[in-house]
């Protein structure tokens, strides 16, 4: 299973665009910041992730405002078929009325 869920706040994203076939898509920066316990131990997680909402969510996507924070939930994939680097894409997300970002 690839399936991803996390808090994160809209750090950047770009100008809503349209692929060949027609599809809207919009690509994007997501800061996440929290404390996980690991072996007992409290440890400080930090990430930046590249993200991409395409279809019907990116209108949704590209409403939000800058900096919100969201809970995300998606997959990974490679950025394109022979890259190594990953991006995550956005199925759903919702608003985080308490965050600590």
């Amino acid at each position: 299973m690839n399936q991803l869920q996390f808090t994160a706040l809209i750090a950047e994203r770009d100008a809503l665009r349209y692929t060949p076939a027609g599809m809207p898509i919009i690509n994007a920066v997501l800061q996440h910041r929290s404390q996980q316990m690991e072996a007992g131990i409290a440890r400080l997680s930090e990430f930046e992730i590249a993200a991409v909402a395409a279809g019907e969510i990116s209108g949704k996507f590209n409403a939000a405002p800058l900096g919100g924070v969201y809970q995300f939930t998606g997959f990974l994939n490679k950025k394109t078929r022979n890259s190594k680097s990953l991006v995550f894409h956005i199925i759903d997300f919702s608003a985080v009325t308490d965050s600590s970002i």
